[in-house]
């Protein structure tokens, strides 16, 4: 046996916390730019939907960089990219620090979710190489890394207090940066289960297959167009070029059920990464009722999603992955749903719902991908993630900021309506659009500068508003419960859910691999 397969055999702790700390790294990105969010926007002036931008392009990027890297990094190697992810997060910090408008935020975000993406690319294959039989499970251990950020970063951030300088702020994620980047030194990567199996490039390809390349290719293309003004029509046509070329090539429409998986992913990413990214700006005016900054609560239900994913063996092992994942659809629907007319102390206990929900969602749907088409090796695990990132970037946290500002903006016109006034003339921007449609968002220059009892009637009207929205984001679980459902009755028809194993694992790893200390 070669010193590299046995190195993936017998995983090293080292390199394991290596891959968990540059996980953290990218959670510490994600929180600190969501507390800061409110405070860019008012140094800044800057809408709602400008704003929801700014939290997009945290997230849509990582599609770019978890694709390509998937596609290459085989070659490109685990520890090259890597580095590439190791520059984007310091040159990230610097621009961010050097930000003096909307451009250059979007940039420094920008190039933060492109290092986020490739440590995704690496760590998600790395893992699940290390841990063949017990994919869903290390995931789950990989991905607490991703709420163990949130709080760490979150925590750091909130007890420096809202009158600390933001440009602070964002340099605390110079810190778990630096620290994965020293620990990276001198680990050896695993071969990738693909590639010890003897999988050939052109059967990773055909598992994506032209429904899978024509998802991920789709959302990209027409996400830059939004970025450069492109067309509709041209988008089409961008992505049907590419995807009848990739095509051409692997001649294969993909696995049906991956391409479910894709699509899934969705409503998923909206739910879980499109909430976080505003969830501290949505129930701010509510928390502060009892004494609290907003983004504690971020704080909480992060908390809950460590617990819990550092439970996940013995969770999975009594209940299958697919039936983890409904259970949690039922529970974050209810949870968002409480969220948005809770008010004191129930706010904790919605919140405790949701984050109950969210927990599990992310690392078991890569564990169930991981599991069911390793011919895919490092392409459709990543895929899978980058389609849940641009899809929350592009979706949710866009749809997010549109929602708020289209309410505000009805509900201004009714006060005004009802009350005789004339709040919504007054203190509304001229007509935007973004790609949901047409808005009017409050100009808080201009509201800066009411009088005090006009100022207090729009804050009620924003808050409201805020609160309001996570309603609509609970449509998505409970689209994503039918899903599922679906799935574990074909399942079932099937004899049972079961993990593929390639030739290799039955005969490198006949026992489960090792448990944490």
């Amino acid at each position: 046996m070669s010193a590299q397969t046995q190195t993936a055999g017998a995983p090293s702790k080292m390199l394991f916390l290596a891959c968990f700390i540059s996980i953290v790294t990218t959670s510490f990105g994600f929180i600190l730019r969501a507390l800061t969010l409110p405070q860019w926007s008012a140094d800044f002036n800057l809408t709602n939907t400008q704003t929801g931008e700014i939290a997009g392009v945290g997230l849509w990027p990582f599609a770019i960089s978890i694709v390509l890297f998937s596609l290459i990094i085989d070659k490109v190697g685990y520890k090259n990219s890597m580095i590439f992810a190791f520059i984007c997060h310091i040159s990230s910090a610097v621009i961010t620090w050097f930000a003096d408008g909307y451009t250059m935020l979007y940039i420094g975000t920008f190039i933060m979710a492109l290092g986020n993406g490739t440590v995704e690319a690496v760590t998600n294959p790395a893992v699940a190489s290390m841990f063949p039989r017990e994919k869903t499970r290390w995931l789950n251990y990989l991905h607490a890394g991703w709420p163990t950020g949130l709080i760490l970063g979150g925590v750091m951030a909130l007890l420096m207090g809202p009158a600390t300088n933001w440009k602070i702020k964002i340099l605390l994620v110079l810190i778990p940066a630096v620290a994965y980047g020293i620990l990276m030194l001198g680990r050896k990567f695993p071969v990738n289960e693909r590639v010890r199996a003897g999988v050939s490039y052109l059967e990773m390809l055909k598992e994506v297959g032209v429904g899978g390349a024509l998802i991920i290719v789709g959302l990209i293309i027409f996400q830059i167009g939004s970025v450069f003004g492109w067309s509709t029509t041209i988008n089409v046509i961008v992505t049907l070029a590419i995807v009848a070329l990739f095509g051409l090539y692997v001649r294969s429409f993909g696995r049906p059920l991956f391409i479910i998986m894709l699509l899934i992913m969705l409503p998923l990413a909206v739910t879980e990464l499109g909430t976080d990214s505003w969830v501290s700006d949505l129930m701010g005016p509510a928390m502060q009722k009892i004494g609290l900054q907003g983004g504690w609560i971020l704080i909480y239900t992060s908390s809950i999603m460590v617990i819990l994913r550092f439970c996940a063996g013995g969770i999975i092992h009594r209940i299958s992955p697919l039936g983890l994942l409904a259970v949690c659809s039922s529970i974050a629907a209810l949870g968002l749903y409480f969220l948005s007319t809770a008010d004191g102390i129930m706010i904790l206990v919605a919140a405790t719902i949701f984050g109950l929900g969210k927990s599990f969602f992310w690392p078991t749907m890569l564990g169930v991908v991981a599991e069911r088409f390793p011919k895919g090796g490092a392409l459709t695990l990543n895929i899978t993630g980058g389609v849940g990132m641009i899809g929350a970037g592009v979706i949710g946290a866009v749809i997010l900021g549109f929602v708020q500002d289209k309410s505000i903006d009805n509900n201004l016109r009714a006060y005004d309506q009802k009350n005789n006034t004339a709040l919504h003339s007054t203190y509304a921007t001229e007509k935007k659009t973004s790609m949901f449609g047409e808005y009017q968002a409050v100009d808080a220059t201009k509201l800066a500068s009411a009088s005090a009892e006009e100022k207090a009637t729009v804050t009620t009207v924003q808050a409201d508003a805020k609160k309001g929205a996570l309603k609509t984001v609970a449509l998505f679980p409970i689209g994503m419960l039918v899903c599922y459902l679906l799935l574990i009755f074909y399942f079932k028809s099937k004899g049972g859910y079961k993990a593929v194993l390639l030739e290799t694992v039955d005969n490198e790893y006949p026992t489960p691999g090792p448990t944490p200390a």
